[in-house]
């Protein structure tokens, strides 16, 4: 029986900016998992338990996040920080999910230069890999559950996980096609896109404390006024950073280049960090020489391992080329990385904040208007296959690492199973089933 929401069950108090800063740090410290997980952990966090902003609003974010280049989790996190306390909120929320990444992965890149390969953790490795695997089909579940209501929904869905998975597709494509799909849909079914991505799970919840009916706060408000500022702000502070790194080493100095480079893979960065890392690898590993092609791959393994987006391999990549290049001189290698760790990571996520305190006033203006939404209901469906289709690279590489069927890693395939279940059936918590199966594999691997 679905209750509907009444006086008894009153919206949450008002959050101060101190509570909201101590939830985003401690989102930045759990959120493994990729960008599904993330997802679903702010999902279950912010509309289900804390109930901050309703499903529909959102999924609403959601759906322009989805659009964007950049890591939508982060810029999710950005979207209703900024919503909730404005461009300061917007502007903590976002770096607090990025900075406990930052310091954990300059922790592991020391380790990895300076005591080699890291064995001790290979066990680890093993037993986290197949729970991604779990973690992805997962929340592809989640959300496809709540976004698939309608039978051309699963088409768009099916359409892209074909595209992307057997005809390699670039994400961009999929991302117009299914917007294009959403605006006819909108014209000639628009039963089907009318609730779509928004109308959730069906069951209802308390009222939120940004609800449905919740008018837009003043500072959300569209201003082409204010968005021409916010624009001459990060053009400035982007040539300001930049143009100081070029006037003290050169423009072809590798910090600069960094910078340069980094760029241009924030405003490519469609499709998650999958999508663009054979970009970061041609870049970083055959023209700049950065890194080996073998230290790019063990980046990539301890990227998975950590929380915040996975896209954050970067500043693994920053700090080993700030480390072998020598960026403050052979006596300073380990300020050297993470010198470079933090010029990557500034020129990669600085796009996203822009992209999020100039958009996001837009978007909030189109709430409830099917000619605006039924496009992102149509991406958002679009975006379901595309994870799915992760969860299957995934599940390639973990379960085959040979690449050949004779190859099938039988004990990696049964603990992401056992995941899954533990997820579908039980619902054990994602931190909780990492920190179990990474114990389960550093078990397994002394034993074998």
């Amino acid at each position: 029986m679905i209750i509907a929401p009444d006086a008894q069950f009153p919206a949450p108090a008002a959050v101060s900016l101190r509570e909201a800063f101590w939830y985003w740090l401690r989102l930045g410290l759990v959120s493994f998992g990729g960008p599904a997980g993330q997802i679903a952990i702010m999902h279950a966090d912010l509309v289900e338990r804390k109930r901050w902003i309703s499903e529909k609003r959102f999924l609403h974010a959601l759906n322009f996040c989805m659009m964007l280049p950049g890591p939508e989790a982060q810029q999710l996190a950005t979207y209703i920080g900024w919503l909730m306390h404005r461009s300061w909120g917007g502007v903590i929320a976002g770096s607090l999910f990025v900075l406990p990444s930052l310091v954990i992965l300059v922790a592991l890149s020391w380790v990895y230069l300076r005591f080699g390969e890291v064995p001790a953790v290979a066990g680890v490795f093993y037993g986290i890999k197949p729970a991604m695997v779990a973690i992805v089909l997962f929340a592809a579940w989640r959300i496809g559950s709540r976004a698939l209501k309608h039978p051309l929904l699963w088409g768009v869905a099916a359409a892209a996980f074909v595209g992307i998975f057997a005809f390699n597709l670039p994400f961009p494509l999929i991302v117009l096609v299914a917007a294009l799909c959403g605006t006819l849909g909108a014209r000639f079914a628009p039963q089907a896109f009318e609730g779509g991505g928004h109308k959730g799970t069906g069951r209802s919840y308390d009222p939120a404390l940004i609800d449905d009916r919740t008018p837009t706060p003043p500072h959300a408000l569209w201003s082409a006024r204010h968005a021409l500022r916010v624009l001459l702000l990060f053009l400035a502070l982007w040539a300001a950073v930049l143009g100081a790194l070029a006037l003290w080493q050169g423009w072809t100095a590798a910090l600069t280049q960094m910078g340069w480079f980094f760029t241009k893979t924030a405003l490519l960065t469609f499709g998650g960090a999958y999508a663009v890392l054979p970009y970061v690898f041609q870049g970083a590993v055959e023209q700049q020489h950065w890194l080996s092609a073998a230290q790019m791959m063990d980046g990539l393994a301890l990227g998975e391992t950590t929380p915040g987006p996975l896209i954050m391999v970067v500043a693994f990549v920053g700090f080993v080329a700030g480390w072998t290049r020598q960026v403050l001189g052979p006596d300073a290698l380990f300020a050297s990385g993470l010198l470079a760790a933090c010029v990557v990571t500034f020129f990669t996520f600085l796009p996203s904040f822009l992209f999020i305190l100039l958009g996001a006033p837009f978007i909030e203006s189109t709430r409830g208007q099917l000619r605006f939404t039924a496009p992102l209901t149509g991406i958002t469906a679009a975006v379901v296959g595309v994870i799915v289709n992760l969860a299957a690279f995934f599940a390639w590489h973990v379960f085959c690492p040979q690449g050949a069927k004779e190859s099938v890693d039988g004990v990696a395939a049964l603990i992401a199973l056992a995941a899954f279940v533990a997820l579908w059936r039980y619902g054990v918590g994602v931190i909780r089933l990492i920190f179990v199966c990474a114990a389960l594999g550093a078990v397994l691997r002394l034993w074998v």
